[in-house]
């Protein structure tokens, strides 16, 4: 139906039994690391993954790998068009380069898999630019914030969120990334819609924040990436692509 494809956004995601390590967060109360852990919930969050269907880690297929087979997929439709294509991501600011390991980059062996995923993504989107950008094609990755959806009321119960809200919202004035609401959070996505792509820097993350009075903006933050890695890591993305290709040969046939 399509000779082209102008916009891809790739934002499907899980978190599954996502558990708060408390202890962890009444230490960080005391050693003045509090704002920075309540926004990117680095060393407080964890997850509990497992294999799918596939034989793959279920939160790196479903973050990354599904993903990254499509845009291959859709690789025609989306290089030497007259005009870019562009790519989204949604990434989030709980990617940490910590969290991520090239000898286990599905992250089979850790409670962070969240985390590493999110990193893998930023990683992915570097790559992407660096071989298609001459090719018309633009990648970019966006965060939404802490975003009040089906995914963060797994975290803790409904009730304690209900409890919890007013103090978020006064959160809000420090830590301008607590945009609460889907509609806050996807700032980022409808600003990057309306940029050109070549004036865009690859190496920063988009942030949707929203500021305490509820003015909503997009702040671009740089990526901690090494570019090595990231090359190497795309590699292995190649690799495994091929077993899932081979593997399923008859069904693409």
């Amino acid at each position: 139906r399509f000779q082209r494809l102008d916009f891809v956004y790739l934002n499907a995601g899980i978190m599954p039994n996502p558990q708060v390590n408390f202890k962890a967060l009444w230490h960080g109360l005391f050693t003045g690391k509090a704002l920075h852990m309540l926004t990117t919930a680095e060393g407080i969050m964890t997850q509990t993954d497992r294999l799918n269907g596939d034989g793959l880690q279920e939160v790196f297929a479903t973050n990354l790998f599904g993903h990254f087979i499509l845009v291959r997929q859709l690789e025609s439709l989306l290089c030497g068009n007259e005009k870019p294509s562009r790519l989204i991501w949604t990434s989030s600011s709980n990617a940490r380069k910590s969290a991520f390991s090239l000898s286990d980059y599905q992250h089979a062996k850790g409670q962070e898999s969240y985390s590493s995923s999110k990193y893998a993504t930023d990683l992915t989107s570097v790559v992407l630019n660096r071989k298609f950008n001459k090719q018309g094609l633009y990648s970019s990755v966006v965060c939404p914030g802490l975003v009040m959806s089906n995914m963060t009321y797994r975290i803790l119960p409904i009730f304690l969120w209900k409890l919890l809200m007013p103090i978020m919202w006064l959160i809000r004035f420090f830590a301008k990334t607590y945009t609460l609401t889907p509609y806050n959070g996807a700032e980022a996505h409808v600003w990057l819609f309306k940029q050109k792509p070549e004036y865009l820097d690859a190496l920063v993350k988009y942030h949707s924040c929203t500021s305490g009075l509820g003015k909503n903006y997009v702040e671009p933050r740089q990526i901690d990436v090494d570019e090595e890695i990231a090359e190497e890591f795309y590699q292995k993305l190649l690799e495994l692509e091929k077993q899932a290709l081979e593997r399923y040969s008859d069904l693409l046939d």
